[in-house]
């Protein structure tokens, strides 16, 4: 086996416990199940679940450790996920998905929203930091690849951060859908959608490295 058994069953237990509790994933997840219905926060998790597999990836193959030594690198990917996340609020405030409906424009595609999910979590170094410092924990280099067991580990952790998602985005989605009909209120979960995005911009702006 790849993975130490002991070492496994804590990271099992820990990484639920971490992916149940509210962070800037799970909340950009339900703004968009909130925001646009059950289908777009499914993707949404999917989308998030893609750019946190790619940042297992790294941390597997020493890539985030250029961004925990080079402050410049953190920097500059920290302040395009904070622009790239306040573009996204300000969409979502200018037009509501009812009102959308009403004049006839698309609302964003499934393909749109997953790209965006994957963007979102690719531009958020500290995930990136996340991966680097909580993943070789449980990593015991004398029965195997190191690089394997964190990409295994970083596999695990993202299935059931994004099973966690996927929860929160039916659940969320289901209860505004309804909702979403009215345009009143529509407007109102436009708000709340867009300035959770601008306040995920906030905290990665004023977020350190450590």
């Amino acid at each position: 086996m790849p993975i130490d058994p002991g070492a496994l069953a804590v990271f099992i237990v820990t990484g639920f416990v971490l992916s149940i509790t509210p962070g800037p994933n799970m909340l950009y997840v339900l703004a968009n199940a909130v925001g646009q219905g059950p289908r777009a926060g499914l993707v949404s998790s999917l989308g998030v679940g893609v750019g946190a597999l790619l940042h297992a990836v790294a941390a597997a193959f020493g890539l985030s450790a250029i961004l925990a030594a080079s402050p410049a690198a953190f920097d500059a990917v920290r302040y395009a996920g904070a622009a790239y996340l306040v573009w996204l609020g300000v969409q979502a405030i200018r037009k509501p998905v009812a009102q959308k409906r009403l004049d006839g424009d698309a609302t964003s595609s499934p393909e749109a929203l997953f790209l965006q999910g994957v963007i979102t979590n690719v531009l958020n170094p500290k995930v990136a930091l996340f991966f680097l410092a909580f993943l070789p924990q449980f990593v015991r280099p004398e029965i195997g690849s190191a690089a394997l067991q964190i990409l295994l580990l970083g596999l695990l952790f993202n299935v059931t951060d994004t099973a966690v998602n996927v929860v929160v985005a039916v659940f969320s989605g289901g209860l505004s859908q309804r909702l979403l009909r009215s345009v009143g209120f529509s407007k109102a979960l436009a708000w709340f959608s867009g300035l959770v995005f601008i306040g995920l911009a906030a905290r990665l702006v004023v977020s350190k490295r450590g």
